[in-house]
């Protein structure tokens, strides 16, 4: 095993001249001299103690070993390269980081993206969804929408919406006799239970069914037809205006709150955001 690396200049050498078949020309691509160039080729094979090229005259071939670690090297380097430039969007002046559940995410922020974009085209916004939630102190994020979450240090706290939940299904299996549906069962305030203790209505909830962690999938599942779901009227707003869900019976109960999470440093950028989301949910 190798106690360290050999020196990332050796390995830029090493490729250019594996590549161009000269160390000449790799000298020239890399505003080096060939006299550096072949400097570094010695060093690193002394380091791997094998040579890497057969010299014959001005020209180089590569050995065995040379064409094994050039498609090392080049994956290593884009690799390198790649990352490197990620690292830009670090730097953008106008980005804002936002932390959301998934089912936030998919099924009401992203539907509404487009006018926020026409809104605001300058916010470069970074969308970044978890099941967790996310620790503001130590994680680079401006703001967190979430169904899940209370105060933090360093920031401030705002409820945004006191949500509402009511069992629904597709409208094809409205025709079917209760005892036919599949129930299809969430978790937290998504589970009958709640149902069943806050409305005392029953809308032919099993306890047999399809279980689902992911609020999300939950409502996707119900659009899909797979049975009745108790699901959030925020977040069931699009597919009920597209025609994909329908209310078993108009009583709802109380849901989770959504609140606003704003690291106290991105307030100032993340004003335009919080507005717009203030006046949309």
């Amino acid at each position: 095993m190798l106690k360290h690396w050999p020196p990332l200049s050796t390995l830029r050498g090493f490729e250019a001249a594996a590549r161009l078949g000269s160390f000449h020309k790799a000298a020239e691509e890399l505003h080096l001299t060939q006299s550096a160039i072949s400097q570094q080729i010695r060093s690193l094979e002394a380091y791997l103690e094998q040579p890497l090229f057969f010299r014959s005259g001005r020209s180089v071939s590569l050995t065995d070993a040379g064409h094994d670690l050039l498609s090392t090297t080049q994956a290593l380097l884009q690799q390198l390269a790649v990352g490197i430039r990620r690292l830009g969007q670090y730097q953008k002046p106008n980005q804002l980081v936002l932390n959301t559940t998934p089912a936030f995410a998919r099924h009401w922020l992203l539907p509404r993206l487009g006018d926020f974009r026409r809104q605001h085209p300058d916010v470069d916004l970074w969308i970044f969804s978890t099941d967790e939630v996310p620790d503001m102190a130590s994680q680079t994020i401006d703001i967190a929408v979430r169904d899940d979450i209370s105060s933090q240090a360093e920031c401030s706290f705002k409820v945004l919406h006191a949500d509402r939940l009511y069992p629904a299904c597709h409208p094809n299996l409205l025709a079917l006799p209760g005892d036919q549906r599949t129930t299809l069962h969430g978790e937290r305030e998504m589970d009958w239970s709640h149902w069943a203790v806050e409305s005392g209505i029953d809308v032919g909830q099993q306890d047999q069914g399809l279980n689902f962690s992911d609020p999300g999938l939950l409502l996707d599942a119900a659009c899909a037809g797979l049975g009745i779901a108790l699901v959030s009227e925020l977040l069931s707003q699009q597919a009920r205006a597209n025609g994909l869900l329908q209310p078993l019976v108009e009583q709802t109960i109380r849901g989770p709150n959504w609140a606003l999470l704003t690291h106290r440093d991105s307030e100032n950028n993340a004003r335009s955001f919080c507005e717009w989301l203030a006046n949309n949910l």
